[in-house]
């Protein structure tokens, strides 16, 4: 301690300002009287850190939260003591993983489900026109309507954002009278319904409804009939498959492309399920502590990633802000604690598998996260930092485990 203490005494004998005394004339006795408290906090703040990391290393420790330092000695000519307590990185002894199997969900696409997909391709291709005689809606037509959903007294109580908090307002949307797709509960009573015309009724949706917040709600609905529109499907040959624009000319040149996509579909589904079930299995046959530390900040990554989400999907900053953080952060610590006990667990066994991520591997990484930011792969490494480099490259190393064990496990 000597030696960082007489280094930092004759830095402020450099830059110190002292009357009577020219600037870096000041004499050391001086200075450490003077600053004694400013001199004391300097060596504290040089060596521990240095002193902690040289321990950690010789006890071979991996602190993973940041160290509470107490009983704290520093005094001139006394040895420096201080307690540091801290999470390290869990040891823990891996169970045996190379007799696990998965099954998955099958791959083959049907005939029935290709012409489903025809089908939903024409209506999406579909041209509306808007009636202009004066008659009420007919079964299979579209009404154009604007309304207002308020929700009934005592079911006020939801979370902001969610559909119940506040009435919900509608300025025009498109809703098929009868049709399979539609809310049948809300367009039965727009049968009948003319132009011009108001309506105003309830709607009580069943505790089972799909769209979990309006299950089991109750809504008063004040509903406008603007227009009515029908709906004109395209026929099914070749000239509507040349106007998709996808250098496709004949149906059946459609049909296997449709295939092809949907079989791609099913399989990425197969190896997103079958890889989920391998991690619960790691997971449930290895167990052991995950430091606190660990656990809040994969949860902090999990809000974060979906505070993005409800950005991007035009939720308000000050609604965001009404939200509930304590109670959501409880609810994402299983998932939290199940996604850092898998990356523990496949860090250990890329360790043993000897698996790496090449440099090749990493820069088209680089490449794909530049790409995607708009950045150049300089920027993206200006970005992240060491530690957020080393961050992408220890999740990639984790992938490609994970696609070694799922290609034995399958």
């Amino acid at each position: 301690m000597h030696k960082e203490t007489d280094d930092i005494v004759a830095r402020y004998q450099k830059l110190a300002r002292v009357p009577g005394f020219r600037k870096g004339k000041v004499p050391a006795s001086l200075v450490r009287q003077r600053f004694a408290k400013e001199i004391k906090d300097d060596v504290t703040e040089a060596l521990v850190p240095r002193y902690l990391r040289e321990e950690t290393t010789k006890q071979n420790l991996v602190p993973v939260s940041q160290p509470r330092v107490t009983d704290l000695h520093v005094e001139p000519g006394e040895a420096m003591r201080f307690k540091a307590s801290f999470e390290i990185l869990p040891e823990f002894k891996l169970a045996p993983y190379d007799g696990i199997r998965v099954t998955t969900i099958p791959t083959d696409v049907s005939e029935e489900e290709v012409e489903t997909a025809l089908k939903n391709l024409r209506e999406r291709q579909a041209t509306f026109t808007a009636v202009e005689e004066d008659r009420p809606l007919a079964d299979g037509e579209f009404a154009v309507v604007s309304f207002k959903g308020t929700p009934k007294e005592g079911e006020a109580d939801a979370q902001p954002g969610e559909t119940g908090a506040k009435p919900v307002e509608v300025s025009e949307v498109m809703v098929e009278i009868g049709g399979e797709n539609t809310i049948a509960e809300f367009t039965e009573h727009l049968r009948g319904a003319k132009p011009g015309e108001q309506r105003i009724f309830d709607v009580k949706f069943a505790d089972d409804f799909s769209d979990k917040r309006l299950a089991g709600k109750t809504l008063a609905y004040e509903v406008n009939v603007k227009g009515i529109k029908t709906r004109t499907v395209p026929e099914l040959n070749d000239e509507f498959v040349k106007e998709l624009g996808e250098d496709l000319n004949t149906l059946d040149d459609l049909r296997h492309r449709l295939r092809e996509n949907m079989q791609a579909e099913k399989e990425h589904e197969a190896q997103h399920q079958g890889k989920d079930k391998l991690v619960e299995e790691l997971v449930k046959r290895n167990d052991f502590p995950v430091p606190e530390a660990m656990v809040n900040e994969q949860i902090d990554t999990r809000l974060e990633r979906g505070l993005r989400a409800l950005a991007a999907q035009g939720m308000r900053t000050e609604d965001m802000k009404r939200m509930d953080f304590e109670r959501l952060r409880a609810g994402q610590r299983e998932a939290a604690l199940r996604e850092v006990k898998a990356s523990l667990i496949l860090e250990k066994i890329a360790d043993e598998e000897k698996i790496e991520v090449t440099g090749e591997e990493f820069e088209r990484e680089l490449q794909a996260f530049a790409d995607q930011s708009k950045l150049t792969v300089d920027g993206v490494r200006q970005r992240l930092s060491e530690t957020g480099l080393e961050r992408m490259r220890n999740r990639l190393r984790n992938e490609k485990t994970l696609d070694t064990l799922y290609r034995r496990a399958s």
